[in-house]
């Protein structure tokens, strides 16, 4: 009985055990049914939440948007401003260089202008001076000769009456002071005349150098003008350069920012569509009620898409477009730039030219006036030589006449005749005639060496060679006043043929100078 008793007590134990084991299940299903209720509210809230933030990125999407075609605009609007302004400035340059060409062409102008009344006003003055040179030496010829015949007329008149009788000692010690006076008025005219023609040469190479001086002055300062200008314009023209280069870097940056932007939006974009997906998945089983959401979702998605894509065209566009322009932009500056290099290259070379033309010209000059001195050196030379043998030739002709008159003295030869050695006007039988025949052209036929030919015959090819070197003409010989010149080589008249004729035939060969014209 008792066992029976516990059995029964066991029995019951169980049946509440299992009674308390059921209501705690049915607590279990319905907080789990109030958990799931819980869960699905959160996630309709959280889909909500996600709908209402997609909602404002999608408007937040189309305001950039708008923005985007608003800076597309200006910048557009910033580009045909920037393109007007380089046009602008390149028709400037054109200008520019139209101007600094005239310019040029001005000062050319008035260089050349300037350069010729130069030459003009000197080319005067220097015929002025050569017509007072030859008016003064043509007074000072009349001058010597008027003393001269008035010397010679006193002269004569006293030594008529004393030629007859005192022939041997008055007639020597007169005839020595006549040739002392005439070889004094002789060197009194040679030095004038050399002083003279010195003053002439000096004058007119001192004037041709300060015209030259002037020239050179003028195109100098012309040329640095015009380099000067050009220098200017040239950094006028880099510093646009560099400012419109910083513009487009600017512009370029700007871009940068815009397409990192468009970036950054794409990125949000594919998270916002991931979590979108996760959404999706958490309510399957309520998506009927988000369908009408979902479809205009997908719209305005594709909006966003067909946006997205219109953009990226017309960035695209719009990058084509600045890379055309900024390679039209550089085309024009190089083709600018070729042009100014060209008429820099221009400038250059008539530059060169110029400076080529003024070293020959300077050349020329030098060359003359080489030539010149070397003429002048050659008739100094020929009128020492000319000084110096007539000088010998009265001294040997004297001798001789001397010996034969006191041979004829002492009894042994007969009398001479009279010859005299002052250069008498009226005079039968004088030195000068000997002297006079060196000057003819007697017996003279073509190929003739100038060695051959006399110390005056020289001369007077020298002379008319120098007139010919500075553009006169030959001088007529009738215009020489009394010009005498010593031979060389003629023969001498009577008693002092034989004692002179070797000597004056050893001074024919004393000149190198002469020679090596």
């Amino acid at each position: 009985m008792p066992i029976r008793g516990k059995r029964k007590g066991k029995n019951k134990d169980k049946d509440k055990l299992l009674k308390k084991k059921s209501t705690k299940t049915e607590e279990t299903a319905v907080e789990r049914a109030k958990a799931n209720a819980s869960l699905w509210e959160a996630r309709l809230e959280i889909t909500e939440l996600s709908r209402i933030e997609y909602r404002d990125t999608s408007l937040r999407l189309a305001k950039t948007n708008e923005d985007l075609r608003k800076q597309q605009y200006k910048m557009e609007k910033d580009t045909m401003s920037v393109l007007s302004y380089l046009k602008k400035q390149d028709q400037e340059k054109d200008n520019m260089i139209e101007k600094l060409k005239q310019q040029l062409n001005e000062t050319k102008e008035k260089a050349q202008e300037e350069k010729e009344i130069l030459e003009q006003k000197y080319s005067e003055q220097i015929n002025e001076l050569e017509g007072r040179f030859y008016q003064k030496s043509k007074e000072i010829g009349m001058i010597q000769t008027e003393l001269k015949t008035i010397k010679q007329f006193q002269k004569r008149k006293i030594q008529v009456e004393k030629e007859l009788d005192d022939v041997i000692a008055q007639g020597l010690n007169h005839t020595g002071q006549l040739k002392e006076n005439l070889r004094n008025t002789e060197r009194k005219h040679q030095e004038t005349l050399r002083k003279l023609e010195n003053r002439f040469f000096k004058e007119k190479h001192r004037l041709e150098q300060e015209a030259e001086k002037k020239v050179i002055m003028l195109a100098e300062r012309a040329h640095h003008e015009a380099v000067v200008q050009l220098n200017s314009a040239g950094r006028a023209v880099f510093k646009e350069n560099v400012s419109l280069q910083k513009a487009l870097d600017y512009h370029l940056k700007e871009a940068d920012a815009l397409q990192k932007q468009s970036a950054k939006l794409l990125e949000s974009k594919t998270s916002l569509l991931y979590q979108k997906e996760i959404n999706d998945l958490l309510i399957k089983e309520k998506v009927m009620q988000l369908t009408q959401q979902k479809s205009q979702i997908q719209n305005l998605q594709k909006k966003v898409v067909s946006l997205e894509t219109a953009l990226s065209c017309l960035t695209r566009e719009f990058e084509t477009e600045v890379l055309k322009q900024k390679q039209e932009a550089m085309v024009n500056n190089q083709s600018d730039q070729i042009e100014i290099y060209k008429l820099r290259n221009l400038l250059q070379k008539k530059n060169r030219e110029m400076n080529r033309v003024k070293k020959l010209a300077k050349n020329i000059l030098d060359e003359r006036t080489e030539v010149e001195s070397f003429f002048l050196d050659a008739l100094h030379q020929v009128k020492q030589e000319i000084a110096f043998n007539r000088l010998h030739y009265k001294k040997m002709a004297q001798a001789a006449f001397n010996l034969k008159m006191r041979e004829a003295y002492a009894g042994r030869t007969e009398y001479p005749k009279i010859r005299t050695f002052d250069g008498r006007e009226h005079s039968t039988n004088s030195v000068d005639q000997d002297l006079k025949e060196a000057s003819k052209w007697t017996d003279i036929q073509g190929n003739v060496d100038i060695g051959d030919l006399t110390w005056e015959q020289k001369e007077k090819v020298l002379r008319l060679l120098f007139a010919k070197m500075n553009g006169f003409g030959p001088r007529d010989e009738s215009k020489l006043q009394d010009q005498t010149f010593i031979t060389q080589q003629v023969p001498i008249s009577d008693s002092s043929h034989e004692l002179v004729i070797s000597n004056i035939q050893k001074g024919s060969h004393e000149s190198d100078m002469v020679r090596s014209l």
